[in-house]
């Protein structure tokens, strides 16, 4: 079953690369992103690193330099090549970086048959780490991809067209979640990663938060009453970020005419009202929340909140790479898949938390600062990857993930 699943993830990966150039895979358009041949690389020396050659007796390194070319962050592995400048890299090129993924697929294989049943579970633990960190990098890969293609003005087309154009619900209602002294946090008696953990208790106050996420359609209410005008409405961080940057839209937004369009993977189109609206930052998701008189949820009241939801929804699967308008459904909807959500939630670590010793525990715990939490996935997000203690993060200014936001409020409100 181990085999099945670490082949099945490393021919996802390459899978996302049909269709894509040579020229298309070394794209990197700013310093937050990456290559699409740069992520291919770099989850493959993962399992080099990490795996083959502290277990595999007599492992034959494919390329000593690959070390320092795609380690990403592991200062304990060694140095790093400057990640912003990952996109001159013109060699190895992608039939190189191919060889190296077989190379090492091969030999894992090898090292798996070789074990016997006591091996394969000690070291199954860090092969599924191994593989959750690649699922990671297939839904940067898209985004980073999507970034890179948004800057040409033929706006190329990779992914499926979208199927639900006009399809979708009107506005959201609210929903009573009741609180008290709940558990947060995953469970440690299957996979999560180590800042899910430990799982421990909180208290909440009763609260209400939205059925659904908020719609593009609300969004552009919000642009028309001056939303990205109006400082009343930001934190001042945010604010000083507007000016600076002369926000008025969600990334891949603009007009055509008096017409919203958008950027997809799909190509440019309309906006579509009802489908979540995303590509937006914490500070665009505090000043909506702010104007429409709510808040955003904190983690433990979205997680408690997501504990009446099945952990399924419109993911990375579908080829279509673009969040889908919500159903009709009764109670919470869209929860997982289709858009991460903000909380009001900084990144920090739960009580209790200690990072795994050796390089692997530079894996989260070395970024619990200034970054905060987003929960659920999204459209890019592989299916099987999200549970409800997943704890996305990222710096309050980025928005090219497919990011997103949820109301909350008091229950008196």
């Amino acid at each position: 079953m181990l085999q099945a699943g670490y082949q099945n993830v490393r021919q996802s990966t390459e899978k996302l690369t049909d269709g894509l150039s040579a020229e298309d895979q070394n794209l990197q358009s700013m310093p937050e992103a990456s290559p699409t041949k740069w992520h291919r690389a770099h989850t493959t020396w993962f399992f080099e690193t990490f795996v083959l050659k502290p277990h595999q007796s007599g492992y034959r390194e494919f390329d000593p330099t690959f070390g320092y070319l795609f380690n990403s962050y592991y200062n304990g592995i060694g140095e790093q090549f400057p990640r912003a400048r990952r996109g001159l890299l013109s060699r190895p090129d992608i039939d190189c970086i191919r060889r190296y993924r077989d190379h090492v697929d091969n030999a894992m294989q090898s090292l798996l048959d070789k074990l016997n049943e006591t091996q394969i579970k000690n070291l199954a633990p860090l092969i599924i780490l191994g593989l959750n960190h690649e699922q990671q990098h297939q839904e940067l890969l898209i985004t980073d991809l999507k970034h890179a293609f948004s800057h040409h003005p033929g706006y190329p087309a990779w992914a499926t067209p979208s199927d639900h154009l006009g399809a979708g619900i009107g506005r959201s209602s609210w929903l009573g979640i009741r609180g008290g002294l709940v558990e947060h946090g995953s469970r440690a008696d299957r996979f999560c990663f180590d800042n899910e953990l430990p799982r421990h208790q909180v208290f909440l106050p009763d609260f209400q938060i939205a059925t659904h996420p908020v719609s593009c359609g609300e969004f552009q209410a919000f642009i028309a009453d001056s939303g990205y005008q109006r400082p009343e409405l930001w934190l001042a961080d945010g604010w000083e970020w507007t000016q600076r940057k002369k926000i008025e839209s969600p990334l891949y937004w603009f007009k055509d005419g008096s017409e919203w369009h958008l950027y997809t993977l799909a190509g440019e189109r309309p906006l579509e009202q009802n489908e979540p609206v995303c590509h937006i930052n914490i500070y665009e998701a505090f000043a909506f929340a702010q104007w429409a008189d709510a808040r955003l949820p904190t983690e433990a009241e979205w997680e408690l909140a997501s504990a009446q939801c099945e952990t399924q929804g419109h993911f990375a699967d579908s080829g279509q790479l673009h969040p889908r308008p919500g159903s009709h459904q009764a109670g919470l909807g869209q929860m997982f898949g289709d858009v991460w959500e903000w909380t009001a939630s900084s990144y920090a670590p739960y009580p209790g938390f200690k990072a795994a010793p050796g390089a692997v525990g530079e894996y989260n715990g070395k970024f619990m600062a200034n970054q905060m939490v987003l929960r659920g996935g999204s459209c890019a997000t592989p299916a099987g990857h999200i549970r409800p203690g997943y704890r996305n993060f990222f710096y309050p200014v980025d928005r090219w993930q497919f990011s997103g936001l949820r109301l909350a409020r008091d229950s008196d409100a």
